[in-house]
């Protein structure tokens, strides 16, 4: 009864994950809204005549301020606080998207984003949850935050086309400085103030160990893949919508594409997952994720005179894309060292963000001038290019992660605590936190007695006599 008491979520628990997944959810529809309709629009600005690399650029210049930003807002959140580097953010983020509304030209739309980008909260969004969640229930907490990104991409797709009918690109861009304002509010009134702000070494990036995770060829391979993922992702959507309208399909119509391909995606995504996850395929499951991508890139490759070879490249990508959303963080989980997953998880998305950044410019400059060929050819050759290292690659242990705190019992005795919980059938490898408060445990998905960890921790005189 204890531990499950243990393991539940508190009130206070709820409402911080949900409220911050709701912050991150809003930034997220803010950046994913305009994705479908943006190249489109951006291409009518005064400045854009025959100049589709500005286009991209346009797409993707918020990849970069983000990757810039992003770890050094989430350390000065440790230093000023989550709550005012998050509100900072938002400000930042609601005054590109006003800005954005309120371009005339195209030079000016390229400046908004890069604001927009600015605003790079996640780190320190991230570093509040687990301010507020126990060891116990943190994995589950940033598991809302997945997958309320996860929805929020797969809606924007569908809804936006719909919503440019009525209040056009512009009026998105104000829609989303909007929620943004809401969402400060919702930090203000509904997320609660944290007892106190440490450092999480499972959730948040140590500057100081980047290194080793530079080191670490299998954490490279997948930073590389989430690049290349988002790399191809923005390089499509800076030249797909084109193609879409030369076949005749108007822009506000083009939900009707993406709807079955989003929903056919998220349905056939939790399965495989599964199948990965309980049945030790992950690795599997994962290079067919990106087989997925390669022939759908493939296909709009020499596809691109049908729309319905269009929308059938489009399911097949979709499958792919968000097998490997969410499976390439989980991997990262899992190859990386228990104490340095939140530096991994920061170099992580720091390569999504450069790859957001490389395919909107490389994708406009592509189609500038090689047209929809450069650019499928390009995404094709880079996804064909990660497939081959991620299938000599090898597959990952299949493990998970534990995170418990350190009863005050154990001070200036964790190393009989390592070896006891070391003993354990399962256990791969046990660290501490740098307070000596938190151990973290990558252990066996299977045959792990969590009761037994438990029981070790909390039961000194058991272990010591």
């Amino acid at each position: 009864m204890a531990t499950d008491n243990r393991t539940k979520m508190f009130p206070e628990e709820w409402r911080a994950s949900s409220s911050l997944a709701g912050v991150y959810a809003l930034r997220m529809l803010g950046m994913f809204l305009v994705l479908p309709v943006l190249a489109l629009y951006a291409a009518t600005l005064p400045g854009a005549e025959n100049h589709k690399a500005l286009v991209g650029l346009a797409m993707g210049i918020y990849g970069l301020t983000q990757a810039l930003l992003q770890l050094p807002l989430g350390m000065a959140s440790d230093k000023f606080g989550r709550k005012k580097v998050i509100y900072a953010g938002l400000i930042v983020f609601a005054a590109g998207s006003f800005m954005a509304a309120a371009a005339d030209t195209l030079e000016m739309l390229v400046l908004a984003r890069a604001v927009q980008g600015a605003g790079a909260v996640s780190a320190a969004v991230t570093a509040l949850v687990a301010d507020l969640t126990r060891e116990e229930v943190r994995t589950r907490a940033m598991a809302m935050i997945g997958l309320s990104i996860g929805l929020t991409f797969s809606a924007s797709l569908v809804v936006a086309p719909v919503l440019t009918r009525w209040v056009g690109v512009p009026g998105l861009f104000a829609l989303t400085g909007i929620l943004t304002v809401l969402s400060i509010a919702l930090v203000a009134w509904i997320t609660p103030n944290p007892a106190q702000s440490k450092l999480h070494e499972d959730a948040q990036a140590q500057p100081a160990r980047i290194g080793e995770v530079l080191k670490n060829g299998q954490l490279l391979r997948l930073d590389f893949g989430i690049f290349a993922l988002h790399a191809a992702q923005m390089a499509l959507f800076t030249s797909l919508p084109f193609a879409m309208v030369a076949l005749g399909l108007d822009k506000v119509q083009h939900w009707k594409v993406y709807l079955p391909a989003t929903v056919v995606g998220l349905v056939l995504m939790v399965p495989l997952i599964i199948i990965g996850e309980t049945r030790n395929k992950l690795k599997q499951v994962f290079v067919g994720g990106i087989v997925c991508i390669a022939a759908a890139q493939l296909g709009l490759l020499f596809g691109l005179h049908s729309i319905w070879l269009v929308a059938l490249c489009l399911i097949v990508y979709f499958i792919g894309f968000n097998v490997l959303e969410a499976s390439l963080p989980s991997l990262v989980s899992k190859i990386a060292p228990s104490d340095l997953k939140g530096t991994a998880m920061g170099v992580y998305n720091t390569a999504q963000s450069v790859g957001l950044f490389c395919g909107g410019a490389l994708g406009g400059v592509l189609f500038e001038y090689y047209g929809f060929n450069g650019v499928f050819a390009f995404c094709s050759a880079l996804i064909v290019l990660w497939m081959l290292l991620a299938a000599a690659a090898p597959a990952p242990r299949p493990v998970k992660n534990i995170t418990l705190a350190v009863p005050k019992t154990w001070q200036r005795r964790e190393d009989t605590l390592h070896s006891a919980l070391m003993s354990l059938y399962g256990v791969e490898a046990v660290s501490f936190s740098a307070d000596r408060q938190t151990v973290y445990i990558k252990a066996l998905q299977q045959g792990f007695d969590l009761a037994a960890a438990e029981k070790i921790i909390s039961g000194v005189d058991n272990v010591i006599k």
